[in-house]
């Protein structure tokens, strides 16, 4: 049997904002995705049970839950993002004691190894610095105690619209910073890993390992050659769309200025693609 590793998405919350789609094309059985670079070039991808593993990235999973029993035909774990940034750099989230909560609900449901904690990406500036991060973590690790074997971080990478939109001088990466994280993770029993940062401890959110155990088929370590070259995840196949994601953080790549609204007008949750290629 050949598994097929969905991410849903890198692009978007699918979870947060999708979630009638996504259940939609699972009962259905294959969604359509365009390329981001050429939208009129439009892919299937298979959507079947028992041979599907779904990577489910995102900041808010409540609209999901309910719906859980429905997924566990799918093989899937979630990549929940969670930092501790002022008001101003995420308008568009809940309050963080309610996502902290969800996570935890979420943990319960399904198991602190599915539910992969992502401290990303880590805003080095002169208001953001290293002491304001090791206060931020420090206290999300204790609220996740018990809740997450794992944590992803990584560094901002400095998109040239997302530096624009921050308006701060980034700070290079500090590993220093990292093996302190790093410990106080460990204090916590949650063990960090870096994402496309080229530092050790390296780790991979597609993780090969992870899908080989809960599919019980052996998936190829092969990487996404989608992705940055420091990347080490696995080949995926990504069902989302850039532009579409409501959250409204401001180091965000994967949204430009009010497009996502526009785009949500376009969003049809019958509709085999999450957002359908222009005319």
């Amino acid at each position: 049997m050949v598994i097929q590793v969905v991410s849903a998405s890198r692009r978007t919350d699918i979870p947060a904002f999708y979630a009638e789609w996504l259940l939609n094309r699972l009962r259905a059985g294959y969604c359509l995705t365009s390329n981001p670079f050429n939208p009129r070039q439009v892919t299937r991808v298979a959507l079947a049970p028992g041979e599907t593993v779904l990577v489910l990235w995102t900041r808010d999973p409540r609209p999901l839950l309910p719906a859980l029993p429905e997924l566990e035909g799918f093989r899937h774990y979630f990549l929940f993002t969670l930092t501790a940034y002022p008001r101003h750099l995420e308008p568009g989230l809940p309050p963080l004691g309610q996502l902290v909560a969800s996570f935890s609900r979420l943990s319960r449901l399904i198991g602190p190894r599915r539910v992969i904690w992502r401290y990303d990406p880590i805003i080095l500036s002169r208001e953001l610095d290293a002491a304001y991060h090791l206060q931020a973590f420090t206290a999300l690790a204790r609220a996740l105690e018990g809740a997450t074997e794992r944590v992803v971080v990584s560094f901002l990478d400095p998109y040239p619209r997302v530096m624009r939109r921050l308006k701060v001088n980034r700070d290079p990466p500090d590993p220093d910073l990292l093996g302190r994280l790093a410990g106080i993770a460990g204090e916590h029993g949650i063990r960090l890993q870096t994402c496309a940062e080229g530092l050790e401890p390296e780790g991979k959110c597609v993780d090969d390992g992870l899908v080989s155990e809960l599919s019980g088929v052996a998936v190829p370590a092969r990487k996404d050659p989608g992705q940055r070259p420091a990347c080490r995840c696995v080949a995926s196949r990504d069902i989302g769309a850039y532009d579409t994601c409501l959250h409204g953080c401001l180091y965000c790549y994967a949204t430009r200025g009010r497009a996502a609204r526009r785009n949500l007008a376009r969003h049809d949750p019958r509709a085999p693609w999450l957002l359908a290629p222009p005319d």
